[in-house]
């Protein structure tokens, strides 16, 4: 059965007469120095709690070696090295060895064949298979291994009877992804920043009228309710995978909705222009808003980390997007500038009497 990342692959013989389960393991390493692991989780379908057995070659003899470990959460936090102890599972035996004989040699790409027999409790064919390889062993403790979406989903769980495997759901979840990744790009990276571009400079544009405000809060609505049902399906992404946490994209995720919120409700209060306290609440809206817009398209660029898409076609057309608006953002603040500083001129024309009010020069007589 092929596993859905690292291009990895396991296949198995269960004997239900003793429960007893023969199952080889086919991964790949991704540097000479760096180690192969496949691990049962008896509990749940994470790292923290995993019983693995790792594979890298022993720093004394050179030769492949395959040792236990027991992943706890001190693992998790890098607070101490990973030191290899027995199992607490019902491991009968377990081997390792390199694809292509005794002459295989570890190197970058090389394949690893990881052996195992173990008995599993009654009735209990659900097993949770955990696989990853990383970069480095010190001594005889593996360090941690790359963190990007497809290392960090490196977890299936099989029926070992039925050989269905919660893995099957995988493409539905890497739809998931993709919209959610679509959705947020566009409303929190693009739509969001328009509004923002379309309030500061078509409000000095006096052939708009009020146009102007429509087309702002428009647009900025449109982004907070198509950001809200992305930021709903980022939410689904994260209750549907335990054990897979990516800190700073949730934080500013929720940073940024409810900052978008704010803004949203924002227009329920906004006062009349005549009103004493019209001034805060705009400082409060220009605040709240340049803060949103600044958070959501940095929080886009975390994203496309995140799914590991950062040197994508899709990050690309996304900067080469953002570049054209803050392109345009430039030309607009250069002929604002102008504007300004022309109306300025002819203002202090006016004062000092040189022109009138309908642009004619005044003769000056001696």
């Amino acid at each position: 059965m092929t596993l859905p990342t690292q291009q990895a692959s396991i296949a198995w013989t269960f004997h239900p007469s003793n429960a007893t389960l023969d199952l080889v393991f086919f991964g790949t390493f991704i540097s000479p120095s760096g180690w192969v692991a496949l691990g049962i989780n008896p509990t749940s379908a994470e790292m923290t709690g995993t019983r693995a057995l790792i594979a890298f070659s022993d720093p004394n003899s050179g030769q492949l070696v395959l040792l236990p470990y027991i992943l706890d959460t001190t693992v998790k936090l890098q607070k101490t090295p990973l030191v290899s102890q027995p199992l607490d599972i019902h491991l009968l035996s377990s081997s390792a060895a390199l694809y292509g004989g005794k002459l295989a040699t570890i190197h970058n790409g090389a394949a690893v064949q990881i052996f195992a027999t173990l008995r599993l409790e009654p009735n209990h064919t659900k097993v949770h298979f955990v696989w990853n390889r990383g970069l480095y062993v010190q001594g005889y403790s593996p360090t941690i291994h790359p963190t990007t979406s497809n290392d960090l989903s490196s977890i299936s769980t099989i029926n070992i009877l039925s050989g269905f495997t919660s893995s099957q759901i995988v493409h539905n979840t890497k739809t998931l992804k993709m919209v959610h990744g679509i959705m947020n790009a566009i409303s929190w990276g693009v739509m969001l920043p328009s509004g923002a571009v379309a309030a500061r400079y078509f409000r000095h544009i006096q052939s708009l009228g009020p146009a102007w405000f429509y087309i702002h809060a428009g647009v900025q609505l449109s982004a907070f309710f198509l950001g809200t049902v992305g930021f709903a399906i980022g939410l689904k992404l994260g209750n549907s995978s335990p054990g897979v946490t990516y800190g700073l994209h949730r934080k500013l995720g929720i940073a940024a909705f409810c900052l978008g919120g704010l803004q949203t409700l924002a227009l329920l209060f906004r006062p009349k222009t005549t009103n004493k306290y019209r001034k805060y609440w705009k400082s409060y809206h220009h605040f709240v808003g340049y803060a949103c817009v600044v958070i959501g398209v940095v929080n886009v660029f975390e994203g496309f980390e995140v799914m590991g898409a950062g040197g994508s076609y899709g990050k690309l057309a996304y900067c080469l997007c953002l570049s054209t608006l803050i392109g345009a953002c430039i030309a607009l603040e250069v002929n604002s500038w102008v504007i300004f500083c022309r109306k300025s001129k002819e203002d202090k024309l006016r004062r000092e009497g040189i022109i009138s009010d309908k642009g004619s020069t005044d003769l000056i007589h001696s």
